[in-house]
């Protein structure tokens, strides 16, 4: 007998409400009671994204994971319209926040057709945002980063000449093309529960999470941590041009 997984899906939520028992929510890490379909019906103007920054476009090195630098990117969703930018190193899992506040004005100001984005998740502030993050890091480390559909990266062409990342978008409903950053999101629910004002945590705090999630062994890295995995790879960059010039 073959059962599908939407059987399985059937068999746990009450299919009056499609709403999880109140025992069994208490089980889940994430704390999902409802469920959300995958499918979406609705969809949304992309009209930044061009066939040259798909994700077909980019590198064979990037799907492998063989040479760290391609990063994966998203947004975690509060309440208040607030939100918390993520990049996700793709061969060593090494996690990086993006701090983006509100801008002077929200809950005060009528919002402006094409203004800025009060709430502090609009495209220039998640491009600035990630331009200030991504240059702490060494050249080596900044070759690409792929995103979702969000119109937050609108700015991408900018992007890429003010960092030198590559920028690309994955498919329509493709999450799994971006399975890494989900995988991490959804660890990070664990601290920026949803339905919470995610515009509450400073950026110190956004650091202080980053690197307990990075400081965590990963079965995926042979229980290694990210920040293991990631100081691995610089020295082993380093070495490598100390025996080239010597």
């Amino acid at each position: 007998m073959r059962i599908s997984h939407e059987a399985i899906y059937q068999a746990l939520f009450i299919q009056g409400r499609g709403a999880l028992q109140r025992e069994l929510v208490a089980c889940l890490r994430t704390g999902r009671a409802l469920r959300v379909p995958r499918a979406r019906s609705r969809q949304r103007a992309a009209g930044h994204v061009t066939p040259e920054v798909m994700i077909s476009q980019r590198p064979a090195e990037a799907e492998d994971r063989a040479i760290p630098g391609h990063w994966e990117g998203d947004l975690v969703i509060g309440a208040g319209r607030s939100a918390i930018g993520t990049l996700v190193e793709r061969t060593t899992r090494f996690t990086m926040l993006l701090h983006l506040p509100r801008m002077d004005g929200y809950g005060i100001e009528s919002r402006v057709k094409n203004g800025p984005a009060l709430a502090g998740r609009g495209a220039e502030a998640v491009k600035d945002a990630i331009t200030v993050t991504i240059a702490t890091l060494p050249e080596q480390l900044r070759r690409s980063l792929t995103w979702d559909r969000g119109k937050e990266l609108a700015q991408h062409a900018q992007l890429r000449i003010d960092t030198g990342l590559q920028v690309y978008f994955a498919d329509p409903h493709s999450p799994w093309q971006r399975g890494t950053n989900e995988n991490t999101n959804g660890l990070l629910r664990q601290y920026f529960p949803k339905g919470t004002d995610l515009s509450r945590w400073e950026a110190d705090e956004l650091t202080a999470v980053a690197h307990a999630l990075n400081n965590r062994p990963r079965k995926t890295l042979g229980w290694k941590t990210p920040t293991e995995a990631l100081n691995e790879h610089l020295r082993s960059v380093q070495e490598a041009g100390v025996a080239t010039t010597g």
